[in-house]
C-alpha cells in the first residue's frame, strides 16, 4: 500500500504516483488512468472498463458474421 498526499500545482489538486507504481502499471506521461468506485473505495486504473465492452460487442458481431466478413475479404 503507498500513502501518497495530494500536492497543488496551478489551479489543480494533482495524485503524484511513484516511479515504481507507474512502472507496475506501465504509464507515461500523459497516458491516461481511470478512476473506478469499488465497493471499499476507489481504484486507479490504465484498464477501461468501457472500452473493452464495445471490443467485446465488436468480437462477438464478427463472430455472428465471420462468414460475411471472409467473404468480403476474398
Amino acid at each position: 500500500m503507498h500513502k501518497i498526499k495530494l500536492t497543488h500545482i496551478g489551479g489543480s489538486i494533482a495524485l503524484i504516483l511513484p516511479e515504481e507504481v507507474l512502472a507496475r502499471l506501465k504509464l507515461e506521461q500523459g497516458d491516461a488512468v481511470f478512476l473506478t468506485e469499488i465497493r471499499d473505495g476507489y481504484a486507479i486504473t490504465p484498464y477501461d472498463a468501457e472500452l473493452d465492452e464495445q471490443l467485446r460487442a465488436g468480437h462477438e458481431i464478427m463472430f455472428q458474421y465471420r462468414d460475411i466478413f471472409l467473404e468480403l475479404a476474398e
